[in-house]
């Protein structure tokens, strides 16, 4: 931490002890927590009592339930006197007292027999609390004595929690209660804490926990308050810089944050020209390239390697003249990777599998296994109960060896049953009685790939992997699979993110990710992107997911990726269906509700698909258009709120000087819907009525009744004088020739 930029400032009075309660006396004054931007005031009995915002005068406490500021938790008491006047189960300590010790705050509990010290430090819009540790050597009768044992037994310490009134808006990721008038969150400082919220009557208790088996003393978590959005924004990014954090809010600042993706996963010296080229008719100003575009096998299948493929007989410097031409083009690069995954078919596996692949359950072995390959029965110590039936996801590991089983017995003796050995061309081998291993944590998604045990240095060996690609010249980072770690997720999941990206040669100017969790948040300027959906249900879907998050993610100040989007041909088939193909209303569709919330959207480029769509040019014109509307920031706040209600759709129309007028549309019935192959819609701009029309793969003739004959291939407009009820009867009476 930056000294210079941290300065302590209490108001505080000493807690007077009394015999083993070490109660408060009645004349001891409050613990006052203040900065330039709020005061915190915490009673003599640690109950936090208030918290104003100076600017504002507001108070975001609500102290009807007399909570205080910190708790210890243990998994059951263990001095004597008290696990036999109280319950043996997981019990929460409330703080009960606290006193001033120059920077440090000495917090004593109810029943528990020791104190806990915490240093509190403030900065510009923020309070830091770190646990620097435990006292145990108090005077009274009911310490650990003679035990052998390492004191206190502490599982969790909660060095935060407050209850926040409820304001206008909450997020949920950051853990912040805003408005205009202030805005309260409680924050980790650093990956490892577990922060989270309870809601109660009127407001909600944000707290931030410590765990033993994650990181106990040391530990820190922050309260940052100031008034409202603007103000608390520039407080965290103080609160980022002091700490060393990712700069999640100065990545939200970044012009290129509202600019859609051109995904690809088939980027090479051969074709980097043909992509550029589709990109710029796009007007993508971000190129998102897939691992398996310049590694081996994009089937997860030997994930962890990264070996280069042929495309790249050059390795980094073929990548590096690659991007650079990306660049050249004005278009930014970005790399997606899979960091949690490790294929089962890669040299992580086989022929001997890691000690550091994640096994969800132990299991120790309750006879031997001698080194014969036929098939058995493997004996264990352990209940089978909770193993994993999925199949694919039916796999032992013990040592260097991975084992199938069909199924595992219900009662004593435990053992899995129909056992094959050298699953995956794994090494067979001996294993003795008592060896332990366990279930191998199988990833979900087509169990061709398994999880790194975040509790070893593989996910750290496998960021310098990624590190080497990365740093041939990508500039932001998509963390896919990041769900696939093993609890505690609400640390995990970010912490494998923050492993690869703090190895990084520049930090990324953002990222986006499969999954995210609380400290994710200074990595993850933009949420995550949806799976793909085929063009029948593709405005149904944009409606049901990322419009839906939108609101939910401006809650946390972030803004969503409306992607993926699939691009398919007329009559391709999708799912095993037949399908109309991507069309142009679709993706504006998509991308004007993107627009309204400052969001992009991914799009995933084929190039073999492009030149086989027939409407391909208009719909990556549909898409230059909200492109370059997006970058020059030509929508109005008004437009921004009709554009997000999703029974209304909206079209860019060119209006001259490089402008355009936003227009509201409305598709035709053509035909009488008795053909798919012609779409229509018909607008309003200046006082006259317009019908946009094309062809969904070729060309045909729409005749209307007054015979008016359209000639439908790419896109046209049609200007019409007719009255709007006019102009649907014609187009449902024409007949396609």
């Amino acid at each position: 931490m930056k000294n210079a930029a941290v300065s302590t400032l209490f108001t505080v009075a000493i807690a007077v002890t009394c015999g083993a309660a070490m109660c408060t006396s009645a004349n001891a004054a409050d613990v006052v927590i203040e900065n330039e931007s709020f005061k915190l005031v915490v009673g003599p009995d640690a109950v936090a009592k208030s918290l104003v915002v100076k600017a504002t005068g507001e108070e975001c406490l609500d102290v009807r339930e007399g909570i205080p500021l910190f708790t210890s938790t243990q998994e059951r008491p263990f001095n004597n006197e008290i696990k036999l006047a109280h319950p043996n189960k997981r019990t929460t300590y409330r703080a009960n007292r606290v006193r001033r010790e120059g920077d440090l705050l000495v917090v004593g509990f109810a029943i528990a027999p020791y104190e806990a010290v915490v240093r509190v430090r403030t900065g510009g819009g923020y309070a830091l609390f770190t646990l620097e540790g435990f006292r145990t050597d108090t005077e009274n009768e009911k310490q650990y004595g003679g035990l052998k044992m390492d004191a206190p037994p502490v599982a969790s310490f909660r060095v935060v929690q407050l209850p926040v009134r409820n304001r206008a808006n909450f997020g949920d990721w950051l853990n912040v209660s805003w408005d205009g008038r202030a805005a309260v969150a409680v924050v980790g400082a650093d990956p490892y804490s577990e922060i989270d919220h309870e809601d109660r009557f009127g407001f909600r208790l944000l707290n931030a926990d410590l765990r033993r088996d994650v990181r106990l003393v040391g530990g820190s978590a922050a309260i940052v308050a100031a008034p409202g959005r603007d103000a608390f924004l520039a407080a965290m990014d103080t609160f980022e810089r002091d700490l060393g954090l990712p700069h999640g809010v100065e990545s939200r600042r970044n012009p290129l944050l509202n600019a859609s993706i051109y995904w690809t996963g088939n980027l090479s010296p051969q074709n980097v020209d043909e992509h550029i080229a589709w990109a710029k008719k796009g007007g993508f100003r971000l190129m998102l390239v897939y691992y398996s575009a310049m590694t081996t096998d994009g089937s997860y299948r030997h994930l962890g390697d990264y070996d280069w493929n042929a495309s790249y007989p050059n390795r980094e410097k073929d990548l590096k003249e690659v991007l650079g031409r990306v660049k050249a083009a004005g278009i930014t690069p970005g790399f997606h990777t899979l960091q949690t995954h490790i294929g089962l078919q890669s040299r992580y596996v086989t022929p001997d599998a890691d000690p550091r692949l994640n096994k969800t359950m132990r299991f120790t072995l309750a006879k031997p296994l001698s080194d014969d390959a036929a098939q058995c029965d493997v004996e264990v110590l352990e209940d089978t109960a909770a193993a994993v039936r999925c199949d694919g996801c039916r796999v032992l590991q013990f040592g260097g060896e991975l084992l199938s089983y069909e199924g595992f017995s219900e009662a004593p003796p435990y053992r899995f049953t129909g056992v094959k050995r050298g699953h995956c061309g794994t090494r067979v081998r001996a294993h003795q009685r008592g060896e332990i291993g366990g279930i191998l944590d199988v990833s979900e998604f087509g169990a061709i790939s398994c999880y790194i045990d975040q509790r070893t240095d593989l996910q750290d060996e496998i960021a310098a992997k990624i590190k080497k690609i990365y740093d041939c010249g990508f500039e932001f980072c998509y963390f896919d699979g990041s769900e696939g770690v093993n609890p505690p997720c609400g640390v995990n999941v970010s912490l494998s993110q923050w492993r690869v990206a703090k190895t990084l040669g520049r930090p990324p100017l953002f990222t986006e990710g499969a999954a995210k969790s609380h400290f994710g948040w200074h990595l993850q300027a933009g949420a995550n992107a949806f799976d793909i959906f085929p063009p029948e249900v593709f405005k149904a879907k944009i409606v049901e997911y990322p419009l839906a998050e939108a609101p939910i993610m401006a809650h946390d100040f972030t803004r969503v990726d409306f992607g993926w989007w699939g691009f398919w041909r007329n009559g391709a088939k999708v799912r095993g269906e037949v399908t109309i193909g991507t069309q142009p209303d679709m993706w504006e569709y998509g991308t004007s509700k993107a627009a309204a919330w400052d969001s992009p959207a991914t799009i995933q480029a084929n190039i073999a698909n492009f030149k086989s769509h027939a409407r391909a040019d208009d719909i990556m014109e549909t898409m230059r258009r909200w492109e370059d509307a997006r970058a020059r920031k030509l929508l109005t706040k008004e437009q921004k709120e009709a554009l997000r209600d999703p029974a209304r759709e909206f079209h860019l129309v060119p209006s001259g000087a490089g402008s355009y007028d936003l227009v509201e549309w409305e598709q035709l019935d053509v035909a009488g819907g008795k053909s798919t192959d012609v779409r229509a819609f018909l607008y309003e701009r200046g006082g006259r009525r317009f019908v946009e029309y094309w062809h969904v793969s070729g060309s045909a003739t729409l005749v209307l009744p007054d015979g008016t004959a359209l000639n439908a291939g790419n896109v046209k407009t049609f200007e019409t004088a007719s009255s709007r009820d006019a102009v649907r009867e014609s187009f449902a009476n024409g007949k396609i020739k």
